[in-house]
């Protein structure tokens, strides 16, 4: 099975550099997982969304705070969902000084769309719409879309002025032999909110038929994209 990122690349999955198509193209059948260990040279975040972003840190979803060479994990699980959606799990933990910060997510492949949405935080309340691109130098590029909130029967579309679109890109720098990857969330009325950058080695460990870590799951499954 193709990862739910080839997918939705097609022939531009050949685009990607040998690394990154490496760590983006195992799928739930492959029984692996990619797992990285960096350090993040800045994390910065608008005081003006403080309130938001502390609100959000309870689930998981950004957090206000910053600082500099933070180390930093990420864990990507690749699964099917109990809806049987392909999944993968992008799982980051920031290790600050005096806090342990996590900010997770969710990625599905959605059939109906051909498109992958990305379910921010442990209860997969707030649903992104993906935009997935080669870039040159062969790296990935992931730029947000619409956001969509769902609680029980609560469901609605986030207006774009009180969101903010993220643009994550990771590449494989040869010199260094690292992966580098530099994340920037702008609003509207607001600029720039928040954004990290920095670099990691990945390692694949061997997942087999064991189940994947409860801690790297959501705690609750969205079945409406």
């Amino acid at each position: 099975m193709a990862s739910i990122y080839e997918q939705v690349l097609g022939a531009d999955f050949a685009k990607l550099h040998p690394r990154i198509q490496e760590r983006f193209g195992f799928s739930s059948l492959d029984g692996m997982a990619s797992i990285g260990e960096g350090v993040m040279e800045e994390i910065w975040y608008s005081k003006r969304v403080a309130i938001p972003l502390y609100i959000g840190s309870s689930r998981h979803i950004m957090f206000p705070q910053g600082g500099r060479q933070i180390p930093f994990t990420i864990g990507n699980y690749a699964y099917a969902d109990r809806f049987g959606r392909e999944t993968v799990t992008w799982n980051r933990t920031f290790k600050f000084p005096q806090k342990i910060r996590k900010f997770d997510a969710t990625m599905i492949y959605s059939r109906k769309n051909n498109k992958i949405v990305d379910y921010l935080g442990t209860k997969q309340h707030l649903a992104v719409d993906l935009d997935i691109s080669a870039v040159p130098g062969g790296g990935i590029r992931i730029r947000s879309g619409e956001q969509r909130f769902y609680e029980r029967f609560l469901q609605f579309r986030f207006p774009r002025l009180f969101t903010g679109e993220a643009n994550v890109t990771e590449w494989y720098d040869d010199e260094q032999e690292k992966f580098r990857i530099s994340v920037q969330v702008d609003n509207p009325l607001l600029g720039t909110i928040f954004r990290y950058s920095g670099s990691f080695q990945a390692y694949f460990i061997d997942t087999g038929k064991q189940r994947i870590p409860l801690d790297a799951k959501p705690l609750r499954e969205e079945h409406r994209e």
